[in-house]
């Protein structure tokens, strides 16, 4: 007879390369997805990306400076954020530095 037990993912640590963002899970196990699944963490600075905390009891990282927030299961299962498209007047708000 096998016993399945489900754990849940928390992470305990995280690593943003310039090529990865990594994370460090409470249980042992260790998830890598690219830094392009984050275009905030892609375009952040590296003191940007060394700037972020461990929420709702390791389920997620947010990172302040970009605002951006990733859950372990997120990268677990492949959710990738998708960068939102700009609207024309948004667009030309943005580039005139509005």
């Amino acid at each position: 007879m096998n016993i399945v037990v489900k754990t849940e993912l928390r992470i305990k640590d995280i690593k943003v390369s310039k090529d990865t963002i990594t994370a460090h899970l409470t249980d042992g196990r260790t998830i890598s997805v690219p830094i392009a699944w984050s275009w905030r963490l892609a375009e952040a600075t590296p003191e940007e990306r060394a700037n972020y905390q461990i929420i709702a009891d390791g389920h997620g990282v947010h990172w302040p400076d970009v605002d951006e927030d990733i859950s372990a299961e997120g990268m677990l299962y492949g959710t990738p954020a998708h960068r939102p498209k700009l609207t024309k007047v948004k667009y030309k708000k943005t580039r005139a530095g509005g």
